[in-house]
């Protein structure tokens, strides 16, 4: 894909003689260590939260379904809740939303844990596991902030941004291969209640410090009295975007469950771990080597390439006979997943206007959550109708989604006062004024 002009609408991401800004320029920007060091650790409990709540409940009530039903409930709250608090951010400051979010996180982590080891009733576990759920601090969305502010103050190029969103993916996956594998660890050596107790600790401490460092923070957009605030989920790109995500987070939960039953079936359920981590490393991979190149493609047709590859490695997963080739496929899957999530950052952060941001990566971080619930939920009912290989059916019917309304809608992929070359490219992509049609109803995906 490098090394190829494509004509590009106004707005895009596409520079005439694009240059490689390799991993090492980016980390050597000035003051960014003082806020990458504890958001890593402020984002890590992000992918051990639904584990542990699962591990413990599973525990103490015995059954799966309430465990499942109730890790749900709080990855439903996160997303919903999520784009809240990144508003907040943008308009009072990180800081100012970070401390609060975190000291209720703590208070709703210790109360559950507390009802789950008392027996409590299952309305209330319900209760706190959405408590918990939508205190989790958005850190992933306000690192990328902070990326944006930093990089834009000094007058960086896009293609310097477009690295530092691929780091953060590979963040991202890493946090997602080691934390459950950590709350998994934890659990199960020493109880059930410390996974989600150590979860806890690391987003009080990570958040708070990642909280203190103010001078790397994104300026403050605070209200205009009078002046009516839009949210980032106003802008039409964004909804499409958020409605993509969501595609990629059935890809996400499907995988989960559909190959822990699948490796069960096999006779080999420890090998689930194994399966899932080759998918991730696949995706970190690609991540790492996503932001390496020079990319002459516009952003908005590498979502639209990267994406279509999801779907054809997802449309695979269903026949596989056996765990090895299973492993294949779910890697040659893993490998889209990366430059899928990078680009959609990269797109959505020239979709908004400053006060804005911090919002609008929470909204596709939380898309993916919600995606990733439902994923888990109706490839957890296929699997028990018919069989561990029909949830993998709802990766491909997700993704493929995703890819229809991206590839349908794709002229609102462009920065707003420069759509008009987009709509022509896309053809009957509305164009600006329309706010009708199937954009609008991207909203109800985003919010389930």
């Amino acid at each position: 894909m490098p090394g190829h002009d494509l004509p590009a609408a106004p707005g895009d991401r596409a520079d005439a003689a694009p240059t490689r800004v390799g991993y090492g320029a980016l980390l050597r920007t000035p003051g960014v260590w003082t806020f990458l060091v504890p958001a890593f650790a402020a984002r890590l409990p992000y992918a051990m939260l639904s584990l542990g709540i699962l591990l413990l409940i599973r525990d103490t009530h015995g059954s799966y379904g309430t465990a499942g039903t109730a890790a749900a409930v709080s990855a439903v709250a996160q997303a919903l809740v999520g784009p809240q608090t990144g508003r907040l951010a943008d308009r009072l400051g990180q800081a100012a939303v970070l401390v609060p979010t975190v000291v209720v996180h703590a208070v709703s982590v210790g109360a559950l844990i507390a009802l789950a080891l008392g027996h409590a009733p299952v309305w209330s576990l319900f209760l706190a596991a959405a408590a918990a759920g939508a205190s989790v601090p958005q850190i992933g969305a306000m690192v990328r902030a902070r990326w944006v502010a930093r990089l834009s103050a000094e007058g960086t190029p896009p293609a310097k941004l477009n690295t530092a969103f691929a780091f953060e993916s590979v963040t991202d996956e890493f946090t997602f291969v080691i934390g459950p594998v950590l709350a998994s660890a934890i659990a199960t050596t020493v109880n059930p209640a410390s996974g989600l107790i150590v979860e806890a600790t690391l987003t009080v401490v990570g958040g708070l410090a990642f909280a203190a460092q103010r001078r790397t923070a994104p300026a403050l957009h605070p209200a205009v009295p009078g002046a009516r605030r839009v949210s980032a989920l106003a802008s039409p790109g964004v909804r499409l975007l958020a409605g993509a995500f969501l595609g990629v987070g059935t890809v996400f939960g499907a995988m989960q469950v559909s190959v822990a039953a699948f490796t069960e079936s096999a006779g080999q359920p420890g090998a689930s771990g194994t399966v899932y981590g080759i998918f991730a490393g696949g995706s970190m991979l690609a991540g790492v080597l996503y932001g390496m190149i020079a990319w002459r493609h516009a952003a908005r047709h590498r979502m639209l390439a990267s994406y279509a590859l999801l779907v054809i490695g997802c449309s695979t997963l269903w026949a596989m006979p056996n765990l090895v080739s299973l492993a294949v496929a779910g890697l040659f899957c893993g490998l889209a997943i990366a430059p899928t999530l990078i680009t959609g950052y990269t797109l959505v952060e020239t979709l908004v206007e400053d006060g804005a941001k911090t919002e609008a990566f929470t909204w596709l971080t939380g898309a993916i959550g919600l995606g990733l619930a439902v994923g888990s939920m109706v490839a957890g009912q296929l699997v028990d109708g018919s069989g561990p290989s029909a949830g993998f059916l709802v990766p491909v019917a997700g993704a493929g989604l995703g890819l229809a309304a991206l590839v349908s809608l794709r002229g609102l992929l462009v920065a707003p006062g420069t759509r008009s070359a987009a709509t022509a490219d896309a053809g009957a992509a509305p164009g600006p004024g329309t706010g009708t049609g199937a954009a609008p109803q991207l909203v109800g995906a985003a919010k389930g």
